[in-house]
């Protein structure tokens, strides 16, 4: 019987490989709840569902079903009974809290907000809900706009979320056919108020919560704790740029955040470094316990034995137990992986993750034993082997990489190079298996078409320290281009590549810097610009966060036109020689369109090869299995032609 020869994942079992995440322990220790990730080929959707892992019978099951999502599973206090969010109700596809015991009884709706339900907290005695959704239409906006019709305020009029508490025993006391939820309790205004994150203190007297006057006012983000039962909102004043996460103290008198090292104004044309700091609500007094510690910290919760925290080394991504005097005790074996997220009993005697280590996509563990096997997708598959590599930029700065090459790779041949440029910038490739990272390009199906493949951390991602982090500024596109160049020169002279046959691609930052080779350079044979930025001025006056853009490049284009030019890829648009394809969401507010037509006009005009696909719908990112599969196979097409000379008579109909 002839043996079926392996080969590596295709594009669709790419997509279709399934993602573990958003674990959390009971805190009685016996069951993890997660959400398990699938595609839907037949519907064309993604699905997530909630399931249970239970200690004593040392197996999962699936405990959410059918055509619609539930995810952000969290245990009760007393670990009997499971909530989570899954569309209901009256609002259509909008999440609402359902709660479902683990001795089998049916579930039951919590909420029914008509815009849904954004995230929430048990109420730490198991009684209740606090949850943010998002706030009311005011009756002055209703009256205008059935008036006049619709329109809005730009900078003045913001679509805001609020703080509810609702009571479960009157929730399930209401006449269910009727819906009149009674027992729920709006805390707090959403007039210039948009929390992105809180907690509530073990006594319940008090939620902290961090809020800005609107979704994207990230520079003017504050801290405020609620006074429960007396409803007083009062702000800390704390003058640092916050961090998404906060965590009271198991006694109720601390906070624990993450906040920039210098004052807000600082960093309006500098760009942020972090640090992580404690504010004792008794002394006022602030302590930073990891001064001498050079990563970002995301503090996750405060345990009986600590601060569960997180961050990124490097390649890797480590959680601690943090004590108030900054000693650390490391949660996770020193070798090299990625923990996506943690989840803690209160005592901090057990705790649950998700990790992926290298070459393998993400599991999640209990006390450190594995207790999932989403790796066996791989059995009979050849999979791409990934290292970390390194070298010096044209500054003499080093930079480190991943690069993937196949199972018989052969040092005395020299390959065609595809180089894949990460997002963020502040972000990182990382030498995993995962369609979180890399859902946009099919690295397997580059290495199976014969190209080796390089993803470079360049100056600004993050895990390299806060200098690192910095190195970019006022330097976009130029330092960048100088740190994948170099590493590309450097493959070239190990005599790992041909120099005439390499391409680049890259979706968010990473198209921007895509962008800035296809227009700086004529060192590529093809480019692939996904979602990227390619005039820094229009950029600035179309984008969602402007204050981005002007912590990068030192100042507005108004004040500096200079820098903005000079990093700005249309700057160069008549040395355009390179075919490259470009993609992008029609939706994308991050990165709007506008940056894809102006990139594609120019290199019409210069005669230059270039194809723009537009994605229907789609904002920064795709939404559907197909069309992932769709940007896969048109990268594939468009390197496979400019590189190896094959067919795009098919490119078309993708």
């Amino acid at each position: 019987m002839k043996v079926k020869a392996k080969t590596y994942l295709s594009i669709e079992e790419i997509i279709s490989l399934p993602a573990v995440s958003s674990t959390n322990i009971s805190d009685d220790g016996k069951n993890v709840a997660f959400v398990k990730k699938s595609a839907n080929w037949e519907d064309n959707t993604y699905r997530n569902h909630v399931w249970i892992y239970e200690t004593n019978k040392g197996q999962s099951y699936r405990l959410t079903n059918g055509d619609i999502d539930s995810t952000h599973p969290v245990w009760s206090p007393d670990s009997k009974s499971i909530a989570y969010l899954s569309p209901g109700g009256d609002g259509a596809n909008k999440n609402q809290i359902f709660v479902k015991s683990i001795d089998g009884c049916s579930e039951v709706q919590i909420t029914d907000e008509k815009e849904g339900v954004n995230t929430f907290k048990w109420e730490p005695t198991g009684k209740g809900f606090y949850y943010i959704a998002q706030s009311k239409e005011c009756e002055e906006i209703k009256k205008r706009k059935e008036r006049y019709g619709d329109f809005h305020h730009v900078g003045k009029e913001h679509q805001n979320n609020c703080l509810y508490y609702i009571e479960i025993e009157k929730v399930k006391q209401n006449d269910k056919q009727e819906r009149k939820v009674s027992g729920v309790y709006q805390l707090t205004d959403g007039k210039d108020f948009y929390i992105h994150n809180f907690d509530i203190s073990n006594d319940r007297k008090k939620v902290v919560c961090m809020a800005t006057p609107s979704l994207n006012d990230y520079m003017n983000g504050d801290l405020y704790i609620l006074d429960v039962e007396a409803g007083e909102l009062q702000k800390m004043n704390i003058d640092k740029l916050l961090g998404a996460s906060v965590c009271f103290s198991p006694e109720g008198d601390k906070i624990c955040y993450s906040a920039s090292i210098r004052e807000k104004d600082y960093y309006r044309n500098h760009i942020q470094d972090n640090t992580l700091e404690i504010y004792d609500m008794n002394t006022r007094e602030v302590i930073q316990p990891l001064t001498n510690f050079d990563s970002t910290v995301m503090p996750l919760q405060w345990t009986a034995k600590g601060i569960l925290i997180r961050w990124q080394d490097k390649t890797n991504y480590r959680i601690g137990l943090l004590c108030e005097d900054g000693t650390v005790e490391m949660l996770s074996e020193k070798v090299d992986s990625f923990i996506m997220d943690a989840s803690i009993t209160r005592d901090g005697n057990n705790i649950t993750y998700t990790k992926a280590i290298t070459n393998e996509t993400f599991e999640i563990y209990l006390d450190y034993k594995k207790i999932t096997n989403e790796n066996s997708f791989f059995e009979d598959k050849l999979k791409s082997n990934r290292e970390i590599i390194s070298w010096q930029s044209s500054d003499g700065l080093e930079i480190e990489g991943v690069l993937s090459t196949p199972v018989e790779f052969d040092a005395n041949k020299k390959y065609p190079l595809l180089v894949v440029i990460h997002g963020g910038p502040a972000w990182a490739s990382f030498p995993i298996f995962s369609d979180c990272f890399n859902e946009k390009y099919p690295i397997e199906q580059f290495i199976e078409k014969g190209f080796i493949v390089l993803e470079p951390n360049y100056r600004g991602s993050s895990g390299y320290g806060n200098e690192f982090l910095k190195a970019n500024y006022r330097k976009q596109g130029i330092a960048d281009y100088d740190d994948i160049i170099s590493g590309v020169d450097e493959l070239v002279e190990k005599g790992m590549v041909d120099k005439e046959r390499v391409g680049v691609m890259g979706w968010s930052n990473g198209g921007y810097i895509s962008a800035f080779c296809s227009t700086f350079s004529d060192r590529f044979k093809a480019i692939s610009v996904g979602g990227g930025i390619t005039n820094w001025s229009t950029h600035y006056v179309n984008t969602d966060i402007p204050y981005f853009i002007s912590m990068y490049l030192g100042n507005t284009p108004w004040n500096d036109p200079d820098i903005y030019r000079k990093t700005s890829p249309m700057t160069y648009i008549k040395l355009a020689c390179t075919p490259t394809l470009i993609q992008h969401g029609e939706k994308d507010a991050r990165i709007p369109i506008t940056n894809a037509y102006e990139l594609y006009e120019g290199l019409r005009d210069m005669e230059v090869d270039t194809e723009l696909i537009i994605f229907k719908g789609m904002a920064y990112s795709p939404n559907q299995p197909g069309m992932n599969v769709a940007i896969m196979k048109q990268n594939l097409m468009w390197f496979s032609h400019y590189i190896l000379g094959d067919s795009t008579k098919d490119f078309s109909t993708i």
